[in-house]
């Protein structure tokens, strides 16, 4: 906020804004790494589409990330941790077929898991939800600052609620002065379609809840892995 006094002068307004951003390289992952752990919001490329993210266990950064999105709370939010064994201390994985999750992470796929009784995530992340939706984006700078946080990340689209997702930082301009550092990985390359989101909190079943950009390459390797698609209503 501390250029918001500058909004009659749109050069100084730019400068400063410009200044949030900086680019998505390893060299600065220690310094998203401490804006994460001090609580703070910052925007990052993923394999997909760029996001929000923050400390899933901040209640005051991820109500900070609704917030800024103008999104309803009862709308869940998914996480990103660094590896795909980082998961287990999250969600319940011990039903799956083993190596299920090493073929479709790292990858453009969120998970839908039970978080169990013994979940690390606060229980005010989403609250009244047995479930958590589980990203191991393949994309390096965001597992790197996943990592570094010895935490979970929060992790949503980076735009207004209902809006086009966003492929470049361009596309959420006006909502960068609500982040402590924008992180620039040029344009994405895969459209605007997100991650290809699949309910696996079922044995042996499968259900996809959003076709995102990997539906077939995702159903073809639940379905080598012997699931069934789950046919029951939602």
């Amino acid at each position: 906020m501390e250029w918001s006094v500058e909004k009659c002068d749109g050069t100084a307004v730019m400068e400063s804004k410009m200044g949030l951003v900086h680019p998505a390289t390893e060299d600065y992952a220690h310094e998203a790494v401490e804006a994460i752990k001090a609580g703070k919001v910052i925007a990052v490329p993923t394999d997909t589409l760029y996001g929000f993210a923050c400390d899933a266990c901040s209640v005051e950064a991820v109500n900070r990330i609704y917030e800024i999105k103008g999104r309803k709370y009862t709308s869940p939010l998914a996480i990103c941790v660094g590896d795909i064994e980082d998961i287990e201390h999250f969600a319940v994985t011990d039903h799956l077929p083993l190596g299920l999750l090493d073929c479709l992470l790292p990858g453009p796929v969120t998970v839908v898991l039970r978080r169990g009784e013994s979940s690390a995530l606060e229980k005010s992340l989403n609250p009244g939800l047995d479930s958590i939706g589980v990203r191991v984006p393949d994309s390096n700078f965001i597992r790197v600052i996943s990592r570094g946080s010895g935490s979970a990340l929060a992790l949503t689209s980076a735009n207004l609620s209902g809006q086009p997702s966003s492929v470049d930082i361009k596309d959420f301009e006006n909502l960068w002065e609500h982040c402590a550092y924008i992180y620039d990985g040029g344009v994405l390359p895969s459209g605007r379609a997100g991650s290809t989101v699949v309910d696996l909190t079922k044995l042996g079943k499968y259900k996809i809840l959003r076709p995102g950009s990997a539906k077939e390459e995702t159903v073809a390797i639940l379905e080598r892995h012997s699931l069934l698609e789950d046919g029951t209503a939602t």
